[in-house]
């Protein structure tokens, strides 16, 4: 953190832009050393290059953006991207909120894509020199950075985040998600709470009090204010309340994060939302509770591999009905049907044709297919796929996917074509 505090001056910000991209292990070692024949200090100049290279890697989340913002390693790797974070303005937009309290900005992601809609943002954050790079990098908006405890700044400001303008009396007896739906909602909290894994084995399960701040204190903040809370898509579905909007997003094919939305934020009778961002679309598919799942069948024409948002949503029965499709296994995220359709909510696979999962047999069906690029995947088996396909022989020119699952008829391998 020294050398961001070095690089957080006139000077250091000034040879930054100097510097440019920074992008090869190459292109570092130049720089280094013209830096260093220049007479910078190495505190700075190792502040300088880093910054610059981060810049470079931070293009796939950021865009054109990056050029002019900061970063932490750290910051980068957890904030949002731009794309999927301009979805959280515009339903804040749509909700009627003008103003966003974001409370743990990081190096202030999401805050950016909410002062670019036209909302007025308070960002906060308890690392000071992660709120000075979040100062800068808000600085042409119409934002105010904090550094502070969330729960302190909540505290001291008596909850003022200019929260939906109170009902009449008469109205009192309304539950206070329903007040919160009802009013002129103009103020939102966005919650971006760490995990604490100091000492913490990343596969024992977790509890509410595992976060920074707790999740009882998010979901209190929730019950009082529209709140949307970001969390990581694996958080254990049982620590999700009753009465918020769990949504798991997708982007170009990797789930990235669960917000649960309350009040104002969160969409009458939804509960369960999958949300598909790919080549610039979005596609959204959702439901009131878990669906339920669709019958196991056998092996059809084709089959569906779920997107994890869907999987994660439990919506794979939704999924499945859509298609005309059913499960392959009861306990398998996978789905078959016969008919020629798809979706943005599945990646389909043309099979060619099934065999037991055995090399010896699966290699007699590439050299008669001349498969020579097989990309290969598998679930409900226990196999290593990259140890795996040292097993098999791919000399050919045609390329396909095998599938390693298991089915009504077994554990099979399925050689078919991406649809």
């Amino acid at each position: 953190m020294s050398e961001l505090t070095t690089l957080l001056t006139r000077d250091g910000l000034a040879l930054l832009d100097e510097v440019g991209p920074v992008e090869s292990s190459g292109d570092v070692a130049r720089a280094v050393s013209r830096l260093r024949a220049a007479g910078h200090s190495p505190e700075l100049v190792s502040a300088v290059v880093g910054q610059a290279h981060l810049r470079v890697k931070a293009t796939a989340k950021f865009g054109e953006f990056a050029e002019r913002m900061l970063f932490t390693r750290a910051g980068l790797e957890q904030a949002t991207r731009l794309n999927v974070a301009t979805l959280h303005a515009v339903r804040m937009r749509r909700a009627g909120i003008t103003a966003v309290t974001d409370l743990g900005c990081g190096i202030g992601g999401d805050s950016l894509a909410f002062a670019g809609a036209g909302l007025t943002v308070t960002a906060v954050d308890a690392d000071e020199v992660t709120a000075g790079i979040a100062a800068y990098n808000l600085a042409p908006f119409d934002a105010t950075v904090r550094h502070g405890q969330a729960e302190e700044f909540l505290s001291a400001s008596g909850g003022n985040v200019r929260l939906p303008r109170t009902e009449s009396a008469d109205s009192s007896a309304r539950s206070a998600h329903s007040r919160a739906k009802r009013s002129a909602a103009d103020g939102a909290v966005w919650l971006d709470p760490a995990r604490r894994t100091a000492g913490h084995s990343e596969t024992r399960r977790l509890s509410a009090s595992d976060w920074s701040p707790s999740l009882d204190w998010c979901f209190e903040v929730a019950r009082r204010h529209p709140t949307g809370i970001k969390l990581g898509p694996g958080l254990d579905r049982d620590l999700i309340p009753d009465d918020v909007e769990a949504q798991w997003v997708s982007a170009d094919g990797s789930v990235v994060e669960l917000v649960l939305w309350s009040g104002a934020l969160a969409r009458d009778s939804i509960r369960r939302s999958a949300l598909v961002v790919a080549g610039g679309q979005t596609h959204e598919l959702t439901a009131e509770a878990d669906a339920e799942d669709a019958p196991v069948r056998e092996l059809g024409a084709f089959v569906h591999e779920p997107n994890g948002a869907v999987i994660r949503a439990r919506l794979i029965g939704d999924a499945a009905r859509m298609l005309d499709a059913g499960m392959l296994d009861e306990q398998i995220a996978y789905l078959t049907g016969d008919a020629a359709v798809t979706s943005p909510f599945v990646q389909s696979f043309r099979v060619r044709e099934t065999m037991p999962a055995h090399p010896k047999t699966i290699n007699a069906a590439l050299r008669a297919n001349d498969i020579g690029r097989l990309e290969i995947k598998k679930r409900g088996m226990d196999i290593d796929p990259a140890a795996f396909r040292k097993k098999l022989t791919l000399k050919g020119s045609q390329q396909a996917t095998l599938i390693l699952t298991r089915t009504l008829a077994g554990r099979v391998a399925i050689l078919a074509d991406r649809v």
